[in-house]
């Protein structure tokens, strides 16, 4: 890709990414409506509207049933006329998209293979002249050597020429198709990222996503029956192949003699056919990365699994780590895209696309001269007969697999295409969104019969839960294991959405604000939080990427966590990686060892976490801090030293006010002492709710827990 482009390529894939991000803009502003399901299975009756529409009618069977995802769509005619609905409404938009990256190229490409299918075609007429010139030759008693090798010779000059124009296409195309699979690649990234996980838990929208995958897979000759959509031209061209084939066919057909000859062509095709593929083969060399296409291949693969992994979504979402996590893997896959090129230019030249084969079998027909000496039919009338009905066989062979494989991935694009046009659920239509206006004093919380049932679930995790947080105040909220706490902080953090009642932050119903707006004035600690494969810097700079690369805060948030002792105890400090459980370190052709990874303990780990939150906790803009079991692998006087931290964080540092209000839950009593307010859960719903002192007087559930616990 280097050596064909040159200087101008290296920016040219960064004009791209801002290209597709101005586009995945368009396309969130252009009909970005969730579409629901189909209410009706039957695909006759139901109603199409949208591309989403098409794609789930063609999974729907005859009995009501779905097809699993990436499952074949029977050759039918509803699925006809569905293929034909997603050619008309999004085929030529996606094809468009594809060109616009490389006009020149991309026209160069079809056109050069329209070209190469009428080789076949030509070669099989060259060879039959060189035959019965032969033919004359030998029956005159004119022959020479000299001539048979002057024929030999230009059948070969024309052969080179015919491979170093293959070897010129392959090389456009290969640019193409590179430029087509981060254009792909980089839009299912973006979906993944864009959508929220209630979206996400959508069985339909998962279906979806999974056979948008296909698609995209199928760009890198991974995905449904190797063919990449690109290919479609390759049925035009097996047709052009074809049709002049046949043209030879019916040029040289005439009298008894010849479709005799035909017969004899079509049943001799039939035959199983075994030629030798003669080449020029090249010395095996192992693929070598250098180091910096090891680390890009390595980072390549780390983002997309924080894309994929829907462990690292709730903090994903609170931080807004999208746009990173895009540039990012972006950046690594030019790389990683530019080094499987320039290998594939290495190992490859237009000698080893040379075949020889077909050159050889008419060449071996020429013994057959003098016992067709007395024959109306010329040995190359016989020749270009059996090629031409052997290639028309197998073109049309060819053409009927393509077209099969084609067909399928017409509903892969269109669940691609679909993909895009999904909206976010927790997403407000743009009339009704307000933006966060943060408070001075600390944002202020009301819950009035909250609700909410998880997917599949049959009785809700939360119900009726009621509370009210004042600005500048502190909650604990405490239960036993599974009341419901940790739903209560994903509802409270806009990480999913209620299922009835109301939540108003700031005197504002949160679903009116853009879950990206309302999380920068948010930070967090989940229970479950995540473990990124990635240096100690990035697991505490994801907080705020901006500042990440900033040594002066990282180091700022490690303090106040009180993980300092952590970093000195690492080899590479700040630049140490850390294990992770289940993500292994990749290797790589040309690297002497792996990456050498360090693992932490669960106390050092729930550390780095505090300290990620801490990167955005100091911010004037962030108003509500909440913690999920921050301390549950730390000991009493940690536990101490961190609520200490938290409690100094939510204060003016000039006048000690407080300027951010705090929520925290924990299964340690002592410190909800600390807490303006004590939330007590207990099947899904607050039971209690007051100061620590109200709720001991009042005797109930949460001061027999706490004399429990004490």
């Amino acid at each position: 890709m280097r050596i064909l482009a040159g200087v101008g390529y290296q920016s040219a894939w960064f004009n791209m990414y801002h290209i597709f991000k101005s586009r995945s803009i368009l396309f969130c502003r252009d009909s970005c409506t969730h579409h629901e399901p189909l209410a009706s299975p039957d695909k006759a009756s139901a109603p199409i509207e949208s591309t989403y529409d098409v794609w789930l009618a063609s999974r729907v069977l005859p009995t009501g049933e779905l097809l699993v995802p990436g499952a074949h769509r029977k050759f039918s005619l509803v699925n006809v006329k569905l293929a034909c609905i997603i050619l008309w409404t999004c085929a030529f938009n996606f094809f468009i998209h594809i060109w616009s990256l490389h006009p020149v190229r991309t026209t160069l490409m079809m056109t050069l293979d329209v070209v190469r299918s009428i080789f076949p075609a030509f070669r099989g007429y060259s060879q039959a002249l060189i035959i019965d010139e032969l033919q004359t030759l030998i029956t005159s008693g004119n022959f020479t050597w000299s001539r048979l090798l002057h024929l030999v010779a230009s059948e070969l000059v024309r052969r080179i020429l015919e491979s170093l124009l293959d070897s010129f296409a392959a090389s456009n195309e290969t640019v193409v198709m590179d430029s087509a699979k981060f254009y792909v690649e980089y839009v299912q990234m973006e979906q993944r990222i864009r959508l929220d996980i209630p979206t996400l838990s959508d069985p339909a929208v998962r279906d979806l996503l999974q056979e948008s995958d296909c698609f995209v897979r199928s760009f890198s000759g991974s995905g449904f029956g190797l063919l990449s959509p690109l290919d479609f031209i390759h049925i035009v061209s097996l047709g052009t192949e074809i049709f002049f084939h046949i043209l030879l066919i019916m040029s040289l057909t005439g009298g008894t003699s010849h479709y005799g000859v035909l017969l004899l062509s079509i049943f001799s095709a039939t035959l199983p056919l075994f030629v030798t593929w003669f080449g020029c083969p090249q010395p095996h060399s192992e693929s070598l990365y250098t180091p910096r296409e090891t680390r890009a291949a390595d980072r390549q693969e780390k983002m997309r699994n924080l894309a994929y992994n829907e462990a690292h979504r709730p903090e994903i979402e609170l931080f807004g780590l999208g746009e990173w996590i895009l540039k990012t893997w972006a950046s690594a896959r030019k790389v990683v895209l530019d080094s499987e090129q320039s290998q594939q230019l290495r190992e490859s030249s237009f000698l080893s696309k040379l075949n020889f084969s077909d050159f050889l079998f008419a060449m071996q027909s020429i013994p057959l001269v003098l016992l067709l000496q007395t024959s109306s039919a010329s040995l190359g009338s016989l020749t270009l007969y059996r090629s031409s009905i052997q290639s028309v066989i197998l073109a049309a062979r060819s053409l009927l697999a393509t077209s099969r494989m084609v067909f399928q991935g017409i509903f892969f694009m269109s669940a691609f295409c679909a993909g895009r046009n999904l909206k976010p659920q927790l997403q407000p239509k743009e009339e009704d969104t307000m933006c966060y206006q943060a408070s001075r004093t600390g944002a202020s919380v009301r819950a009035r019969g909250l609700s909410y049932t998880y997917p599949g679930c049959s009785e809700p995790a939360l119900k009726d839960v009621n509370f009210t947080l004042q600005p500048g105040e502190t909650l604990a909220i405490v239960g036993y294991n599974g009341s419901g706490k940790s739903t209560l902080a994903k509802l409270l953090l806009r990480i999913v959405d209620h299922d009835q009642g109301e939540l108003f932050v700031n005197g504002v119903d949160v679903r009116r604000y853009d879950p990206w707006d309302y999380h920068q004035h948010l930070t967090a600690v989940f229970q479950g939080f995540s473990k990124f494969n990635a240096t100690l810097r990035e697991n505490v700079g994801l907080g705020r990427v901006e500042k990440m690369s900033s040594r002066t805060s990282i180091e700022a948030a490690v303090h106040l966590a009180e993980a300092d002792s952590v970093v000195t105890s690492l080899p590479y400090g700040l630049r140490t990686v850390l294990e992770t459980p289940g993500f292994e370190s990749m290797t790589y052709p040309g690297c002497s060892a792996p990456l050498r990874q360090h693992g932490l303990s669960g106390g050092e780990w729930q550390r780095l976490s505090i300290a990620r939150a801490f990167m955005r906790a100091n911010e004037p803009q962030v108003d509500l801090l909440l913690f999920d079991e921050p301390t549950s692998s730390l000991d009493a006087h940690a536990q101490n030293q961190i609520f200490d931290t938290i409690d100094r964080i939510s204060r003016s540092p000039i006048t000690g006010t407080r300027t951010k209000s705090v929520i925290f839950i924990t299964h340690r009593l002592s410190t909800a002492r600390r807490a303006s307010k004590v939330a007590m859960m207990e099947n899904g719903t607050i039971s209690e709710f007051g100061t620590h002192q109200e709720l001991l007087q009042k005797d109930g559930a949460y001061a027999a827990l706490y004399r429990a616990s004490v």
